[in-house]
């Protein structure tokens, strides 16, 4: 039975009864999102600058990011599972972090609802960032669950929306932690403060201007250091089950992830795809050794190959893994191919190759076309990919030819290449 003197608009402290919610729980749980989302927006930056973005317009889905860019350098080759890495930890990351995020947003949410609005300057301001943070949060965590599992339904190219989001979150972020940040250490201090706080609170104590202790607390069913393991719980739940889409021993446990389950297929081919030759568009008459031709293009002219053409220049073997914005990965698998500097001494580079334009066969989707920089194409494990672990390529991977590259977002590794244009970009 409702008691007839309980508050009833959200406003009142009185409102929110939960005795779990508190200035310590709060703390611990801002402390982790803390470390954890700082790792996600730097991890995000260096997923951004891998794409090389301001090398060419083909490859900078921002192109208004202006000072947003101020970090951008040209992405390296070493270590070669470098993009593995942090994609990897980008997206495993941020979907561990979900129920630390819920837990917290649903820790602080008698503050959205305090009044006043502001009590001063300071308090305005925290008010104001803390808006974009929880709208910013949700929205970054939402795009990139939805990205991940190939469900984006968002109007808008999930790169800019993604992009832009992750600055204004952050910036609300940091301006949160530097208002807040004194409290929250205070509030992390230890169990014997959390005691004291829990004693005075069922002594019906409630600190001055705390809008997060409830003053008519409800019978507790858990404790908060119970609570903080249940959400631990969760999270490493979500670890579990999400992880291993970047291993092939552990691939089956992925079951919240795509690309997780087994390969699909079996034999040298038989390893994760993310665009098939159907989805791309490609027409098996387009591909066959009899009409297939490479044209390569560069500071003496143009040349066109067949693939009996590139069957005779010299062949070279890297062992290099695909690695996707979604954040799931293969192992190293062992590719056999030209390289692209050699490729680029047939027109007129015989020295220092310059950056390349590559441009595929693939009749719809993004990067049908992909720039790549001349540290690429000089690295020698940069190869135009003709076999895979001893065996042609299969129409899925690309047949007749593929990039593949070190430390390259997966999708600048274009499959079905149809022409290599040389030249500073």
């Amino acid at each position: 039975m409702r008691d007839p003197d309980a508050p009833r608009l959200p406003s009142s402290p009185g409102f929110w009864r939960s005795p779990l919610r508190g200035p310590w729980f709060t703390s611990v749980l801002g402390l982790v999102l803390l470390v954890g989302i700082t790792v996600l927006f730097v991890t995000g930056l260096a997923s951004y600058a891998a794409y090389n973005p301001d090398l060419s317009p083909v490859n900078d889905k921002t192109p208004d990011k202006g000072i947003l860019g101020f970090y951008l350098f040209a992405w390296p080759t070493d270590p070669h599972w470098l993009y593995r890495l942090n994609q990897g930890v980008h997206v495993t990351l941020g979907i561990v972090l979900i129920p630390v995020l819920l837990a917290k947003l649903w820790s602080v949410v008698p503050r959205l609802f305090a009044l006043p609005p502001a009590r001063s300057l300071a308090h305005a301001l925290e008010r104001i960032s803390l808006l974009l943070l929880v709208g910013g949060a949700l929205f970054e965590f939402v795009t990139g669950v939805l990205n991940v599992q190939l469900e984006y339904v968002f109007p808008g190219s999930f790169y800019p929306l993604h992009f832009y989001g992750a600055w204004v979150f952050f910036a609300a972020f940091v301006v949160h932690v530097l208002l807040r940040l004194p409290a929250a250490l205070r509030g992390a201090r230890g169990l014997r403060e959390e005691r004291k706080r829990e004693q005075r609170e069922e002594g019906g104590l409630r600190e001055e201007g705390d809008t997060l202790v409830s003053p008519r607390p409800a019978e507790p069913t858990v404790s908060r250091r119970g609570a903080l393991w249940f959400v631990g719980g969760g999270s490493l739940l979500l670890f579990a089950t999400t992880v291993g889409q970047n291993f092939d021993g552990l691939r089956r446990t992925a079951l919240l992830a795509p690309h997780g389950g087994g390969d699909p297929g079996s034999g040298p081919n038989g390893f994760q795809i993310n665009k098939t030759a159907a989805y791309a568009g490609i027409d098996a008459a387009e591909t066959g050794a009899d009409v297939w031709r490479l044209v390569v293009t560069g500071r003496t002219g143009s040349v066109r190959l067949s693939r009996d053409d590139v069957l005779q220049l010299p062949l070279h073997s890297a062992a290099l893994p695909i690695a996707c914005v979604e954040g799931w990965s293969t192992s190293d698998q062992w590719w056999r191919g030209v390289r692209l500097c050699d490729l680029a001494a047939l027109v007129g580079y015989d020295d220092d190759p310059p950056d390349v334009l590559v441009e595929s066969l693939q009749r719809r989707g993004a990067f049908r076309r992909a720039a790549l920089r001349a540290n690429q194409v000089a690295d020698p494990r940069s190869l135009l990919a003709l076999y895979v672990n001893g065996e042609e390529l299969s129409a899925d991977h690309g047949y007749p030819a593929r990039v593949i590259v070190p430390a390259a977002p997966g999708v600048l590794n274009t499959k079905w290449v149809a022409r290599l244009t040389f030249g500073d970009l």
